[in-house]
């Protein structure tokens, strides 16, 4: 497939690799003299330097000895932390020499003294604060560094430049192994500002909405700072959404721009954008431009809104003066799924955003300069943000985007990547580990891993399985394994085994202890009171996972919709966000995720609202009622089930109607959001006030009938035996074709 990687848009530097008993030395292999031409293509722009090692080479050891899987019970150890127990390096100079339980003390009693000494240092700031905080979080009120100025852009890009200039900002693993891009903090910036003034020069200003529909690459990392620098908001959408849903949320954030790329490129296949551009925005009045970049040679139609976006890049400066922005002005905004079909629009401003994100990237994942971390989301998902992006560009990282997938060209993409690249850290989704522990380990086995110094894991509770495999087979045992919760509401991490004291435990399977400012509270699960109740006392309980205090990172708001983000997160506990999840806290005070308390499905990592898929089904003219529940999967974690009463028509052919439904889903929201099952029922079991009784679907989905629970509130309890022999039907008629 080299027709995807033509040598006029794209080149490379491969690494020599030389080995020895003792290690090995990886060599940046003769830098290729490639020159932009000033009409040229984006990627000669930002993909001239070879990679920064320190002292000229990158050095990975090799163990020289086997070291014996642990059993569940094996607990791992953090390394964050000097003999002393201080933790290091130091979150500021005020608070040298605190150990880790004496720093989270202060960050929940004395959040002013804390988060105002670390934002001080750690930040670079046009204006510096005047006043740490003004939350009030019964009203959604949440104002953090109130009167300071700042740009994110000079945070991430040129404090790095004034020191590093050549230090490697980005490697693009791209979708062909073997052919990674290295662009340098000083090709970042130069690319950024190129960026920028080709969006001033068209009439995007400060405040002004810009939607970035792109695959994980450098030019979708620089549309995004370009977006910061010059104070304009940006709102990434997954390039696998459909265009109705890209043209949703176009139309909630009122964008004046669109950033797109001609086609995308993953697991050797080839993803059309534009057309998918071209058709949203048929239906957004506020677009005014589109800007096109080419991944790959193959032509795309251009209409009168479409510019291309490396030729009005080469003609514009590469340097930009960044806008100086309040702490509290908007930086992006992210679409995630509700328990209501319209997915919300979760508000993130700049410094808290921007310090949260730093600081968990540095001390959750144990992140020392030099190293490559390696955080294979995608830039679409709020990971992608804050651990691909802001998180690891404001502490002068090295990042990793990667662009394929986990099996292609085979199940050891992940662990050859980690060999060729040297990557310190690695950060992946549990559908991705519970996929690949499928395969042979030798897959894992036969590349070089030693470089790894810290694996984490995402988008949902990991199981046992997948965690001792990850552990044992991928770490070898000896790399400390971080199961971390978070949400795209909270920002950047809020409970994982790290930071912690040195020689903590870490228990497999668990997020265990609360990130600084992070209080947790259980409370108990009547997610509809309006009451002041008190939170779930002692260990060894469960709960609705609550957060008792404001912290830097969290959302402020749901664009256009205040009302709507105070009734989800502020109303049903007031004085606590609620996160939406359960929670146990056990014996020693961990706590352990227990999954979704709402009508929300996690496939595959990314949040889903079944309300969302309920109304693309409900579209179907002979579909008058469907309900959707989530279901386990043991590699995707949840998959939709569907319910579906169609109307009564003895000519409806009931396999046409389901194949049409797929689709209809497919092209609302996307082809992940596609039902894994479809049964066709009479009727949905209702109470008496016409509330689908969804517990029921779940237990017959589940096949766990035999404990229905109570069924008196029924307003015809006989619809539950109809629903438990449809699904037997259905189970047979699957069982028979495969």
């Amino acid at each position: 497939m080299n027709d995807l990687f033509p040598p006029f848009l794209y080149h490379s530097r491969k690494l020599e690799r030389k080995g020895s008993c003792s290690g090995q030395v990886l060599r940046a292999a003769g830098e290729q003299k490639m020159a932009a031409h000033k009409n040229g293509s984006l990627i000669h722009i930002i993909n001239r330097a070879s990679v920064f090692f320190k002292n000229g080479s990158y050095r990975k050891r090799i163990l020289l000895t086997s070291l014996k899987p642990v059993q569940c019970q094996r607990r791992a150890v953090s390394s964050i932390g000097d003999r002393n127990t201080n933790l290091t390096p130091h979150l500021s100079s005020n608070l040298a020499g605190w150990s880790y339980n004496e720093l989270y003390e202060l960050s929940v009693k004395d959040p002013e003294t804390f988060w105002g000494s670390i934002a001080k240092e750690r930040l670079t700031w046009n204006k510096p604060f005047d006043q740490v905080r003004d939350c009030e979080i019964t009203s959604g009120k949440i104002n953090w560094f109130l009167g300071g100025q700042l740009n994110v852009s000079v945070n991430c890009l040129d404090v790095h430049v004034a020191k590093h200039p050549d230090r490697v900002a980005l490697v693009w693993e791209r979708d062909e192994p073997g052919t990674e891009v290295k662009v340098t903090y000083r090709e970042l910036l130069e690319t950024t500002c190129r960026l920028a003034n080709t969006l001033k020069r068209h009439g995007v200003n400060k405040g002004d909405r810009v939607a970035i529909y792109m695959p994980v690459s450098p030019i979708g990392v620089a549309a995004m700072l370009a977006c910061a620098r010059i104070g304009a908001v940006h709102t990434v959408v997954f390039a696998g959404f459909s265009s109705e849903a890209l043209a949703g949320r176009i139309q909630d954030a009122q964008c004046k721009a669109v950033i797109t790329c001609n086609q995308g490129v993953r697991g050797g296949r080839f993803i059309d954008l534009k057309p998918t551009v071209d058709a949203a925005v048929k239906n957004c009045p506020t677009v005014q431009h589109v800007f096109v970049a080419q991944r790959t040679t193959n032509p795309t139609p251009m209409g009168k809104l479409d510019i291309p976006l490396e030729e009005a890049m080469a003609s514009e400066s590469a340097q930009c003066a960044p806008e100086p922005m309040g702490s509290e002005e908007m930086l992006f905004m992210l679409h995630t799924s509700g328990s209501t079909g319209k997915p919300k629009g979760i508000v993130h401003t700049q410094a808290g955003y921007l310090l949260y994100a730093a600081l968990t990237h540095q001390y959750v994942f144990d992140y020392h300069p030099g190293d490559v971390f390696g955080c294979v989301a995608d830039i679409g998902w709020v990971t992608g943000h804050s651990y691909v992006v802001y998180g690891p560009l404001c502490n002068g990282a090295t990042t990793v985007l990667f662009e394929s997938t986990p099996v292609y060209p085979d199940p050891g993409r992940y662990w050859e990547t980690v060999q060729r690249l040297g990557i310190n850290q690695f950060y992946g989704a549990p559908t991705a580990i519970r996929l690949l522990l499928k395969y042979e380990e030798s897959w894992v086995k036969k590349y070089d891993r030693s470089s790894l110094k810290t694996l984490g894991s995402v988008g949902e509770p990991i199981n046992h399985e997948a965690w001792e495999w990850f552990y044992n087979v991928v770490g070898d045992g000896r790399c400390p394994l971080v199961d971390t919760w978070w949400q795209t509401e909270t920002g950047g991490v809020c409970i994982a085994p790290r930071p912690a004291e040195k020689g903590a435990e870490i228990v497999p399977a668990m997020a265990m202890r609360p990130f600084f400012g992070i209080q947790p509270v259980l409370m108990e699960e009547k997610v509809t009171c309006l009451c002041d109740e008190s939170p779930i006392s002692g260990n060894d309980v469960s709960g609705a996972l609550c957060i008792g205090q404001p912290w830097p990172g969290m959302a402020r708001t749901i664009f256009g919709d205040h009302k709507r983000f105070v009734d989800a997160y502020f109303k049903p506990y007031p004085g606590h966000y609620f996160t939406g999840d359960g929670a146990y806290r056990s014996k020693e005070g961990y706590y352990q995720i227990t999954g979704r308390m709402d009508d929300v499905i996690n496939i595959s990592g990314h949040r889903l609202g079944t309300a969302e898929i309920e109304d693309a089904l409900d579209e179907h003219p002979a579909v008058p009622e469907t309900a959707v529940i989530g279901i386990s999967h043991d590699i995707k974690g949840e998959v939709p089930f569907a319910f579906v009463v169609l109307k009564e028509d003895p000519s409806l052919n009931h396999t046409a109607v389901v194949k049409e439904l797929r689709g209809l889903v497919a092209t609302k929201i996307a082809k992940y959001a596609v039902p894994d099952h479809f049964l066709v029922v009479k009727r949905l079991p209702k109470t008496r006030s016409g509330k689908i009784m969804r517990r029921i679907l779940r237990k017959v989905a589940m096949e766990q009938t035999g404990d229905l629970g109570d069924v008196s509130t029924l307003d015809d309890p006989s619809v539950v035996a109809e629903i438990i022999k449809a699904h037997a039907q259905y189970k047979s008629l699957r069982s028979q074709n495969t």
